[in-house]
């Protein structure tokens, strides 16, 4: 079983480049992503930029997010995640110009596991299963669009 998992995918969405981008901040993905309410930490205001960190589910699944990278122009985001009970890695999102237009999304998962329960965790991100969980992510944007941009992302 890995140690570690280092899985890319791209979909393709019906966006330019910056709105898709604002779907995967963490006020964006609250619009898409079922049971997604991050709980930001001082300062607290949700507002995106590099340095803010934030925290998702409870328990072992308990994850703490630090965005470390935000380039709206490059289309780029960059977060570390950590699941102390299990594993830790980064996640970047990089939204492209797609040819015919939209936007060609990359995902990309570098994940350690910290645990044995993390070893077995780590086989939602490998490549079928990792491929299968992104393209779900397109199933469930393009089924809520137009408006998950209705009004403003922070």
């Amino acid at each position: 079983m890995p140690q570690h998992v280092h899985a890319s995918h791209r979909i393709r969405l019906g966006l330019p480049p910056a709105d898709c981008l604002r779907l995967f901040t963490p006020a964006g993905e609250e619009r898409w992503v079922e049971g997604w309410r991050p709980r930001y930490l001082p300062p607290g205001n949700g507002r995106t930029e590099a340095g803010m960190v934030f925290t998702i589910g409870a328990g072992a699944e308990l994850t703490i997010w630090c965005l470390t990278e935000f380039d709206a122009d490059a289309s780029l985001v960059r977060y570390a995640r950590v699941t102390p009970a299990s594993r830790a890695g980064t996640v970047e999102v990089r939204c492209r110009p797609a040819s015919g237009g939209g936007s060609d999304v990359q995902v990309t998962y570098r994940l350690a596991a910290l645990s044995e329960a993390g070893v077995e965790d780590l086989r939602a991100y490998e490549a079928e299963a990792f491929a299968r969980m992104i393209d779900g992510w397109k199933q469930r944007i393009e089924a809520r669009l137009p408006g998950l941009l209705a009004t403003p992302i922070p």
